[in-house]
């Protein structure tokens, strides 16, 4: 039996073609009573519109492609929704795949979402997107880039600043007294850890301390992936094996922490007496912990929310919009080192 057609929506409703049009395209624009028999004409009829007619008719997907980091990571998450209550208002769907910061794979997402001819793209960036990008810059698909600083003047960014928040939870261990500072950081060919570090660096320069007499870090990769708890866990474990053994750590990312705090109490030592810690994102469960962490908040909602802005805006206005970070200080690094 053939899918029923707006023709016959419009005849099951005694209504024109153009009416049902407008119930489905422009609802607020038909009367009352009328929207109603068109709707019930719908439901009897089991009617499903074309969305291949509907792109003929009006322009461009309704599709957005969203590229991240890993979806299982809560910041990406997070952002994620912010995207989409942001993509729900102008009647846009997210297509949400993880790149791994895997070039290749990454490319090979592109090319899936330049057949489908989605609406933009919003991309955490790999080390080799401005090259992936050819793919869709031939469909003339547009881009914004997330949690990414600028790194083309043809393409809008939405960013925090690593460099700020790492900064500012080092400054807090420092003037806590802490003097033997464990980093466990995530892989270095992923921008946020080189950031991250960054700000470590700059926060000891600024205290007048020497890195090499105050900081022991690692580079947490477990399993083949950074950024997750077990790397946390394990980047921890090597900094507590130290002979000289941290007195506080300071974790790239909420799921190394949460892993790091796990092996601290293996060990049978306590937070924040024994060793202080602090993590970064300040995800949802961040404060739900047994001993909550102190963690640099990012707005992780808006800053989805702000790339869709940048995608869905009318003309072809480059914008970089920019949030800073905020230390959020818990009983994870309350008291002074013994």
């Amino acid at each position: 039996m053939a899918h029923p057609s707006v023709r016959d929506v419009a005849e099951r409703a005694g209504v024109s073609v153009g009416t049902v049009s407008h119930v489905l395209n422009h609802p607020e624009r038909v009367a009352g009573p009328t929207l109603d028999r068109v709707r019930a004409a719908i439901d009897e009829l089991g009617f499903v519109r074309s969305e291949t007619a509907r792109r003929l008719r009006h322009g461009g997907s309704s599709l957005v492609g969203v590229l991240v980091h890993d979806i299982s990571n809560p910041f990406f998450t997070e952002a994620a929704r912010g995207i989409e209550d942001r993509l729900r208002e102008d009647n846009r769907v997210p297509m949400l795949s993880s790149t791994d910061s895997d070039p290749d794979r990454e490319r090979e997402l592109m090319s899936l979402l330049a057949g489908l001819d989605v609406r933009g793209v919003i991309v955490t960036p790999s080390s080799c997107t401005l090259d992936n990008l050819a793919v869709l810059a031939g469909r003339g698909i547009r881009v914004v880039l997330m949690d990414h600083p600028p790194i083309s003047a043809g393409l809008s960014t939405v960013s925090g600043d690593d460099v700020a928040g790492a900064r500012a939870a080092i400054a807090h261990l420092v003037d806590l007294g802490h003097r033997r500072i464990g980093f466990v950081n995530g892989p270095l060919s992923v921008r946020q850890s080189v950031d991250r570090r960054n700000g470590v660096l700059t926060a000891l320069a600024d205290a007048g301390l020497e890195p090499a007499m105050v900081l022991a870090e690692i580079e947490a990769v477990s399993g083949g992936h950074g950024y997750t708890a077990d790397a946390g866990a394990v980047g921890a474990a090597a900094l507590l094996r130290a002979e000289s053994r941290p007195t506080a750590l300071f974790c790239a990312n909420d799921q190394l922490a949460i892993g790091a705090m796990r092996e601290i109490r293996r060990r049978g030592l306590s937070i924040p007496d024994d060793v202080a810690i602090v993590g970064y994102d300040d995800v949802a469960i961040a404060s739900e912990l047994i001993t909550p962490l102190t963690s640099v908040h990012v707005p992780m909602r808006d800053i989805g929310r702000a790339a869709a802005d940048l995608l869905l805006a009318d003309g072809s206005e480059v914008r970089h919009v920019a949030f800073a970070p905020e230390l959020v200080v818990r009983a994870s690094t309350s008291g002074r080192p013994g």
